[in-house]
């Protein structure tokens, strides 16, 4: 048994060719899986039943199951996901506040402009960053493309009236390290035969692997890039994040520098936001002066989600905000992100730590 989403539509094409079946029914069964939701061939309706049969003796459309599951109070819903050797990855979805008219900032309660979906690329990771609770346990495995894409039809199963309008590569494991794959998706994710989610609504985070980056700017695709940063200088990023090591900041920011250069894309770095560790003011002084030579790009701070067995808690509200306007003041584009979820363990990996430790 194969995975349909895995063959691609051409692929699927030249199976029901062999099969004597015309073309446009690939696309048929494609706008069923990811335009309309269908999870088994049996749902789709104006398809031949003798067609059905086949195609359910040839192929499978989901690889793995909902495990678990949380809602937050904020909206934010998290799932588990086993694979079908038993391993766990986890989804997010995360919904955008409708914002009111005028430049308020305020939003309407309980009312969505759409959802984003986050997605592991993973299962488990080898580079055991240390606020982070998805490498705990080592890397599993690899996801396969059809898995990655599983993630999303389950995610977006869960959705109502709310739209599915961003997907990011921001869950267990580390997207760059699994490139085939995840470029493989993000392709599937982009056309208009599947997701027909744009490209500048795909964003992939890394923990800054620099030939992945260097690959990615090769592309030709117009994704968005994120990279987790944490600290500006190499000893207490290497404290934090051991890849620090092998690709340090006097690589990683040059690396950077070409990826902007090359593609007139905006980097976002990630920078969360650790009590005691990296939140102090001379901390933001070092960020600023670390990426004045970068043309476009910003930061996300990210106030840290407490991590079991880990001395991980955010900075003050206060504290956060200093650290942010000591950034505005020095010319650096960034933003302060709410913590989302933190009431059913949405960081990443911690959902399925919480399973694996039962």
């Amino acid at each position: 048994m194969e995975d349909v989403k895995d063959i691609g539509l051409s692929g699927l094409k030249d199976r029901l060719a062999s099969w004597g079946v015309p073309g446009y029914r690939a696309k048929q069964i494609f706008t069923w899986i990811f335009q309309k939701g269908a999870l088994s061939f049996s749902q789709m309706s104006d398809i031949p039943l003798p067609l059905r049969e086949k195609l359910n003796s040839n192929f499978y459309i989901l690889g793995l199951k909902k495990s678990a599951g949380s809602r937050s109070s904020d909206g934010t819903e998290k799932l588990l996901f086993e694979l079908y050797d038993g391993n766990l990855v986890e989804g997010v979805n995360i919904p955008m506040a409708l914002r009111l008219p005028g430049d308020s900032g305020r939003s309407c309660a309980g009312s969505y402009s759409g959802v984003t979906a986050c997605i592991s690329s993973q299962a488990g990771c080898k580079f055991s960053c240390g606020f982070c609770a998805s490498g705990v346990k080592g890397l599993r495995r690899n996801l396969k493309c059809g898995e990655i894409l599983d993630e999303i039809l389950l995610l977006k199963s869960q959705l109502h009236k709310a739209r599915l309008n961003n997907v990011v590569f921001m869950g267990t494991g580390e997207p760059l390290d699994n490139y085939a794959n995840v470029l493989q998706a993000v392709r599937m994710i982009n056309s208009p035969d599947a997701f027909n989610i744009g490209a500048r609504h795909i964003t992939i985070s890394t923990c800054g692997i620099i030939p992945g980056i260097n690959k990615l700017k090769e592309e030709d695709l117009q994704v968005e890039l994120s990279v987790s940063l944490h600290a500006a200088d190499d000893k207490l990023r290497t404290e934090i994040m051991p890849v620090n090591r092998k690709y340090p900041l006097g690589e990683l920011i040059p690396c950077c520098n070409e990826y902007i250069e090359a593609t007139n894309r905006q980097i976002t770095f990630e920078y969360i936001l650790i009590k005691g560790l990296n939140s102090d003011l001379s901390c933001a002084r070092k960020l600023a002066i670390l990426l004045s030579g970068l043309r476009l790009a910003k930061v996300n701070l990210i106030p840290a989600n407490p991590v079991s067995g880990k001395k991980i808690i955010p900075p003050s509200a206060a504290q956060a905000l200093c650290f942010k306007e000591c950034l505005a003041k020095s010319g650096v584009n960034v933003t302060l992100r709410k913590r989302r979820g933190a009431d059913i363990d949405a960081a990443c990996g911690q959902l399925r730590l919480r399973h694996e430790n039962n």
